[in-house]
């Protein structure tokens, strides 16, 4: 049963992004730097997390509030990936799956957000 925000696009496409870079960190130089690992596990769930808490909100501005962290969430996260990247923590493949779907994420919520303007 749905309670709502779970038939978002959105959302689900977050979820999966969280339960990829989780995955994609259990093993590998990312994963023995706890202090990278960890701070890109909190901003992909955040990512979702703050999607649901928005939709569950009762005032459209609330939920546009929510919508504006989780896509701060989604900067923080591709600069992080950037970064994993950068150093050499992740390969060509695994960098680039992550930053087109988190950028995708980021443009949504940019149109999520425009359309609960609109409608204020």
């Amino acid at each position: 049963m749905s309670t709502g925000f779970e038939d978002l696009q959105v959302w689900q496409k977050a979820r999966s992004l969280a339960v990829l870079i989780y995955r994609g960190s259990l093993d590998g130089p990312l994963a023995k730097d706890f202090g990278l690992r960890d701070q890109m596990r909190r901003a992909a769930v955040s990512i979702a997390s703050n999607i649901a808490e928005g939709y569950d909100r009762e005032s459209a501005q609330d939920t546009i509030r929510f919508l504006f962290i989780a896509k701060a969430s989604a900067a923080e996260l591709l600069t992080q990936i950037h970064i994993a990247s950068d150093i050499g923590y992740l390969n060509e493949s695994d960098s680039r799956l992550w930053l087109e779907s988190t950028s995708e994420i980021s443009r949504m919520l940019r149109g999520l957000i425009r359309s609960r303007q609109e409608h204020l």
